[in-house]
């Protein structure tokens, strides 16, 4: 009798076994989709390269770009996000972001407007802080494309991103002293959007802070935001550091801005990513504020 319940409850549970087993299998050929569509990109050369400028906010004149590279839409990556995170966490993350510094930096000089280009306005690249780290980079391998391309590594900053997080910040400190030595700049972008983005600034005391657009959104008119803003303005001030607010959208936003003293500035009112590297400007009819003004709540409404 033990024996027949036995086979039955084994009975009863197949069609849930292979219930699982089907869906592994689907996520799996999904993942190898994901993979076929990744490498077919970078063989074929398929991701589209813009500029997005950022400009200074006392006076309105571009300071550099950042370079953005986005996929063609598929039904393997509906969204850049969903692209970079499964980009991110495959086994050819070193060859792709190898990949993206090349064409970013190429296609930045091959496209800059000859009035351009004896200007030093910088370059920003977005970099994953493995990548940096890893044993199978060669020393110097981007110095060579940049000789290649006459563009001095002085006008290069490195974007860590916040939601790629460092693990060991000693080590990761003294692999950035050795770029910085040959030139280059760091900047860490998402900061304000959480704990780790915090600690890095304080280990890896980089050049650029850039300011998530999250505490940028509808800053004129939110008090939390604004004393936020205060806060890592005075450590950036206090640290020789400078900082940029990322997705500014409005004039309203803007003018806070402005006012708070933040020195840089980047969004679609400043100018969208374009094909070309070109000068961003305030929009026509905003009001502009001296410089100096300092940190000033403005509203307490939510």
């Amino acid at each position: 009798m033990t024996k027949r319940k036995t086979w039955t409850q084994k009975l009863l549970a197949a069609p849930r076994y292979l219930q699982h087993i089907h869906g592994r299998l689907r996520n799996e050929m999904k993942e190898l989709g994901r993979l076929s569509a990744l490498l077919d990109i970078m063989e074929q050369g398929r991701l589209d390269t813009f500029f997005q400028p950022i400009l200074q906010l006392g006076n309105g004149r571009t300071m550099g770009h950042e370079v953005l590279n986005r996929p063609p839409h598929s039904a393997q990556f509906p969204t850049t996000e969903h692209f970079y995170e499964f980009a991110g966490r495959t086994d050819q993350m070193f060859r792709f972001e190898h990949y993206c510094r090349r064409i970013s930096l190429s296609r930045y000089m091959e496209r800059l407007p000859d009035a351009e280009s004896g200007t030093d306005r910088l370059v920003f690249i977005n970099v994953h802080p493995g990548v940096l780290n890893d044993s199978r980079h060669k020393s110097g391998e981007t110095l060579s494309l940049l000789q290649e391309l006459n563009l001095s590594p002085e006008r290069v900053v490195f974007e860590l991103t916040e939601r790629q997080a460092v693990q060991d910040y000693v080590g990761f400190e003294k692999v950035l002293s050795h770029y910085r030595e040959q030139g280059f700049r760091i900047a860490v972008d998402d900061a304000g959007s959480g704990y780790n983005s915090l600690k890095t600034l304080v280990y890896l005391k980089p050049e650029f802070i850039k300011l998530d657009k999250f505490l940028i959104r509808g800053i004129h008119s939110n008090r939390e935001q604004q004393e936020l803003l205060e806060l890592i303005s005075e450590y950036a001030s206090r640290s020789a550091t400078r900082v940029i607010a990322e997705g500014i959208e409005t004039e309203e936003e803007l003018l806070y801005l402005q006012m708070a003293s933040i020195e840089f500035g980047q969004g679609y009112a400043l100018g969208r990513p374009g094909y070309l590297p070109e000068p961003g400007a305030f929009p026509s009819d905003s009001p502009q504020v001296s410089a100096g003004g300092g940190c000033k709540h403005v509203s307490s409404d939510r």
